[in-house]
């Protein structure tokens, strides 16, 4: 691969590949790529617009190099692409506390996520906070979904490659394919996923990515509020894979019985989502309960737990009010203190 092929494809505005892109990636996953050669093919993706083949080589360069492990075969992961402005003023973790309800309904959830950067709160920040271990090897995650239900990647443990993306990214300051393919590239394999996107541009390209690479079955979703979850403020967006095929409907929340809020339900830093978190576990009303049954029922969706969203309303629902979603958290804290010192003992 020659680097300066691949500028000037990007300077004419032509698309890389899925092979070019694929072994672009690569080299910066491995240390092979320079500053300047990482920021200028993240510059160029970003200012000509990401494709399907550019995302794809993307993840499976991710995924290649990820320090990859298995869950059961059924497992799903709940993950946002972020970049809504509510995550980056008053974040709230719906899609961490989304798994703990599909937990609690019989659903296994392998999350993947990372602490916070531009938002306020990120998924290992309140997991921490609750006293979840959150830096645990495959081993360790695998014996959290087997015991608990649901266990959690905290992503850099696992894409170690990312560091020699790490500093570039940070001197862009700007979104990049990266923060696209991460959330796609689990590094668990699992193939249901329910993906958030705030940029509803992204959304067919997220979708295709994921027919690329194998899902059974997926939902990308995005609100009509710029929120990368299923919204309570008006309509949102989906975009179901299944069976070998894209197909895209509207999700009204009123249809299911939720009040249409003015605006997505705030949340805030770490402390507040702790509040917060404890306050939806158990079973206290309201909109941020109401948004987490909403995206709880889509992954129990793809977990192929029921067949229609009204249905896995009622299963989230009831998992939050019988306490079987704070059992899978209560789970989850001691698993991964089981897991952290069985790792600290074998040392």
């Amino acid at each position: 691969m020659l680097w300066p092929d691949l500028f000037d494809a990007l300077a004419d505005g032509r698309d890389l590949t899925l092979t070019e892109s694929h072994l672009a990636f690569t080299a910066v996953l491995a240390g092979d790529a320079t500053p300047a050669q990482i920021g200028a093919l993240l510059l160029g993706l970003q200012t000509n617009g990401i494709s399907a083949d550019e995302l794809t080589g993307c993840v499976r360069a991710l995924l290649d190099a990820c320090e990859g492990f298995e869950v059961d075969a059924d497992a799903i992961d709940t993950c946002g692409t972020g970049g809504s402005k509510q995550r980056r003023e008053a974040a709230f973790n719906v899609s961490t506390l989304s798994a703990f309800a599909v937990a609690g309904a019989g659903g296994k959830v392998c999350k993947h996520g990372n602490r916070r950067a531009s938002a306020t709160s990120g998924s290992a920040d309140l997991l921490e906070a609750l006293g979840v271990v959150v830096e645990l090897d495959g081993s360790g995650v695998a014996h959290c979904v087997d015991h608990a239900g649901v266990g959690f990647m905290l992503a850099p443990r696992f894409h170690p490659g990312m560091r020699h993306a790490g500093p570039v990214r940070r001197e862009l300051g700007i979104r990049t394919v990266f923060n696209f393919a991460g959330p796609l590239a689990n590094p668990a394999g699992v193939t249901r996923q329910v993906v958030g996107v705030a940029d509803g541009s992204m959304a067919a390209t997220v979708a295709r990515v994921l027919l690329a690479n194998g899902a059974e079955r997926a939902m990308v979703v995005f609100g009509s509020d710029g929120l990368d979850e299923l919204t309570l403020s008006g309509p949102s967006t989906v975009l179901e894979v299944r069976d070998g095929l894209v197909v895209e409907h509207s999700v009204d929340p009123e249809s299911f019985g939720f009040k249409r809020r003015s605006h997505a339900p705030l949340g805030g830093d770490t402390n507040a989502n702790v509040a917060l978190a404890q306050s939806v576990l158990a079973g206290d009303k309201g909109e941020h309960r109401d948004i987490v049954v909403l995206n709880a029922a889509a992954g129990l969706v793809v977990a192929g737990l029921v067949d229609e969203l009204g249905d896995g309303v009622k299963l989230a629902a009831d998992a939050i009010d019988n306490g079987a979603a704070q059992d899978a958290l209560d789970k989850l804290i001691a698993a991964s203190n089981e897991a952290a010192a069985a790792i600290e003992a074998a040392e």
